[in-house]
């Protein structure tokens, strides 16, 4: 197995290495085991290059150093490295978090959808199995309620049947797949929304928790939780950094506290601490979620009872998009429930990862330790330094940056995740860096200082001072992921920040929009379109050329066609034409209105008949 330190090599010794952890009772994950590999490699202590060529011993003494390394049980470097690797490996930001139980929950419901687009009932009975799988589906969907509670069936079934009447299955089963699916969602919304408004009118809801309340509660708990378990792991980092600073002022506490590991936990304090500040920013997210969706959710509620009121029947085309926005409100209310109970269990499964803290440094050997110590908090260290900033007239070479004269100041990404870029390799202390002392800018990266001394030393040379700080992050691995090296490391990361190369524990680079635009031709086109590359082209067309030099065009003319001419006419085509001979006409006449008197006779033998004419006359007609 002796030879060069190649990727195949690598990839064999954390086999070996995994396989003896395992066989001591120690199951670790190939990304630890990696990462522990690869760190020992690095470590210039130990005296290995990936260019040389190892023997069989050698490839031993590695192997056999990374399980000592992996199985130091009371090293905080280890725990630190766990810690990092399970953070990456689990943590997922709010939208990872929402698309990832979108896809669980797609993949649960797949089994019923498939049943319902796939089947092809024409009987009554089968058209009412199907219709039952669509119950099912609404309340699995939505989330609301087991599907062994006969009540929230009765409701879902209730639901459904006022806005999908078992007599529309004949039309559903006729449509696409897709369709089907699509239609499958818009009717789980509706029944949700139903179902939500019917218990806010207290006329249902069972299998419904009241979410709004339980987040209320929730939030805040988990809120003073990582507020609590931050401050703890703040005031170890600043008794740690206190004491790390008195044994450089103090040869005999230096060689008093040597045997203790103080570096390494100091980072594993501000690893816990930078990861809890994440988990904390997200819940603060969450609860400025559930506000808003409060004030949205009553203002629909609101505006639903408004619109329905006492009704007897309303058009689907007015509350329908009511019902489905409750639906999507209340989706809200469950991401949420979601994410919080995620920041919980990540808090919490960060705690063991701090247990060797207890274990190496007890409260009273602290006590006795910080005699005569002054501890102070980073914001007293930041305080202390607010008065002085550098002096820029002291340097000519070099670009500094100031609140009042830089543009989104705030919004820099500062190199080595705001820590000063001078203790860390000097020192190998995490100071906090004070922004206002002054913002270094060297070869496009920002770099802040927890004084004006450390500024100057380390702007009168700022390529040894970082090439110090890769050096100290080579002997203490940790530090990579915590100070942001991955740039520098690029072997050495973890295997999902590989993958998402745009996941950041810290803040993330400015981004903006900008755009730009050029002229499509600048310059008049210059192409000669009689060139010709090929010399066989070339050849052909002289000899055309040649060729045509010795021809003669000749004509001739018969009796037949002598004088001749070509002739031509022109006709005009018919054009359509229409007459009128006679049009209609009418005339008024009075109608004869004539009367005959005397025609059944009277008293007298005779009948004397009087004609009496009414007729109008024509002229007053």
């Amino acid at each position: 197995m002796s030879g060069e330190l190649t990727p195949r090599a690598i990839q064999r010794i954390i086999r070996q290495v995994g396989l003896k952890c395992a066989a001591r009772g120690h199951r670790l994950s190939e990304t630890l085991v990696a990462f522990m590999v690869k760190a020992v490699v690095l470590d210039p202590r130990n005296d290995y290059n990936m260019d040389q060529i190892l023997t069989e011993n050698d490839m031993q003494d590695l192997i056999q150093l990374c399980v000592t390394r992996l199985l130091d049980t009371t090293n905080p470097s280890l725990s630190t490295i766990k810690m990092q690797v399970y953070f990456d490996m689990n943590y997922a930001n709010r939208d990872e978090l929402v698309s990832e139980k979108e896809r669980v929950l797609e993949g649960k419901m797949a089994p019923v959808v498939r049943a319902i687009t796939e089947s092809g009932a024409h009987a009554e009975e089968e058209m009412e199995n199907v219709y039952q799988k669509i119950v099912t589906y609404a309340l699995l969907r939505s989330g609301l309620g087991s599907p062994t509670d006969i009540e929230a069936i009765r409701e879902v079934t209730a639901a459904l049947q006022s806005v999908f009447p078992q007599t529309e299955m004949i039309t559903f089963i006729s449509l696409s797949k897709k369709d089907k699916e699509q239609q499958l969602k818009d009717l789980a919304m509706l029944v949700t929304g139903i179902r939500l408004y019917n218990k806010e009118c207290q006329k249902g809801g069972s299998g419904i928790d009241d979410l709004p309340n339980i987040l209320h509660k929730a939030i805040p708990s988990t809120t003073r939780t990582l507020d609590e378990r931050l401050n703890s792991c703040q005031l170890l980092a600043h008794r740690y950094t206190a004491l790390l600073e008195s044994m450089q002022e103090d040869p005999h506490r230096h060689s008093q506290l040597s045997t203790f590991k103080l570096k390494e936990a100091l980072f594993s304090v501000r690893q816990y601490e930078a990861f809890l500040c994440i988990l904390q920013s997200n819940a603060i997210t969450s609860a400025q979620e559930v506000e808003s969706l409060d004030v949205k959710f009553k203002a629909a509620m609101m505006v639903l009872k408004n619109t329905v009121q006492d009704k007897i029947s309303i058009e689907s085309k007015e509350v329908f998009p009511l019902f489905m926005e409750l639906s999507k409100l209340w989706t809200g209310y469950q991401n949420e429930l979601l994410l919080l109970s995620f920041l919980t269990n990540m808090a919490d499964n960060l705690q063991q990862f701090l247990e060797i803290q207890l274990q190496l440094f007890s409260e009273e050997m602290l006590t006795s330790l910080l005699e005569g110590v002054a501890v102070k908090s980073d914001e007293e260290r930041i305080k202390e330094s607010m008065g002085t900033r550098v002096n820029v007239s002291d340097f000519k070479n070099q670009e500094w940056l100031f609140p009042e004269t830089t543009d989104n100041f705030d919004q820099l990404l500062i190199q080595y995740h705001g820590f000063c870029a001078h203790s860390i390799g000097v020192k190998g202390i995490t100071l906090p860096g004070n922004p206002a002392i002054g913002i270094l800018k060297h070869k496009e990266k920002y770099y802040v200082f927890s004084s004006k001394e450390a500024a100057y030393i380390f702007a009168q040379d700022p390529d040894k001072f970082i090439q110090l700080n890769v050096e100290k992050a080579k002997e203490y691995s940790e530090l990579i992921q915590l100070l942001g090296l991955h740039h520098q490391f690029e072997y050495l990361v973890l295997h999902t920040q590989t993958r998402n190369a745009t996941k950041g524990l810290m803040k993330r680079s400015p981004k903006c929009d900008s755009g730009t635009q050029t002229d499509t031709h600048i310059l008049p086109p210059t192409i000669v379109r009689s060139y010709e590359w090929n010399e066989w082209e070339l050849r052909r067309k002289a000899i055309k050329l040649a060729n045509l030099r010795r021809k003669l065009t000749h004509g001739m003319q018969t009796n037949l066609s002598h004088m001749r001419r070509e002739n031509c006419t022109q006709v005009y085509l018919p054009k359509d034409a229409g007459t009128q001979t006679k049009h209609d006409s009418s005339s008024n006449v009075p109608k004869p209105q004539i009367f005959l008197k005397g025609l059944r006779g009277g008293s007298s033998a005779t009948t004397h008949m009087v004609t009496v004419d009414l007729t109008r006359p024509l002229n007053e007609t």
